[in-house]
């Protein structure tokens, strides 16, 4: 978790659907500096409006990096009041430009998407049975 800096919550993992819809922290985002430093065996799950509020450029060379060594990167838009997903277009076309699913998810589908995450599952096929639009990369049409 983070908002200007990263929080270490392990100690809060029993529930990790509460955890990541539950927990507020202060505001800000400093998307670059919270990306994974080691990648080995990772799943990063980034929800997140995609408005950078550090350093965009190094934010999106760690993310390709980051996809580069094998991580397993999923993105989750931001939902606003009403439900509709909100993010920085042009970052989420780039994340999906590096084949990044970025796209909504509300949270009764969350643990079946992260059930398709760790079991290395299709997520464009989960999210296509689901009715989920994925953001398209301008490489595929």
């Amino acid at each position: 978790m983070f908002d200007t800096a990263v929080v270490d919550l392990t100690d809060l993992l029993h529930d990790p659907v509460e955890l990541l819809f539950g927990t507020q922290l202060g505001g800000g985002a400093d998307i670059n500096r919270a990306l994974v430093r080691r990648p080995q065996e990772t799943i990063l799950v980034l929800i997140s409006d995609l408005y950078e509020g550090g350093n965009q450029k190094e934010m999106r060379q760690r993310v390709a990096a980051l996809v580069s060594a094998g991580v397993q990167v999923i993105c989750l838009l931001a939902l606003n009041d009403e439900g509709a997903p909100i993010s920085d277009h042009g970052n989420a076309a780039y994340l999906a430009s590096l084949h990044i699913p970025t796209f909504a998810c509300t949270l009764d589908l969350f643990p079946e998407l992260m059930a398709v995450a760790i079991g290395c599952q299709d997520l464009r096929q989960w999210a296509a049975q689901h009715e989920i639009r994925l953001n398209v990369s301008p490489r595929e049409g």
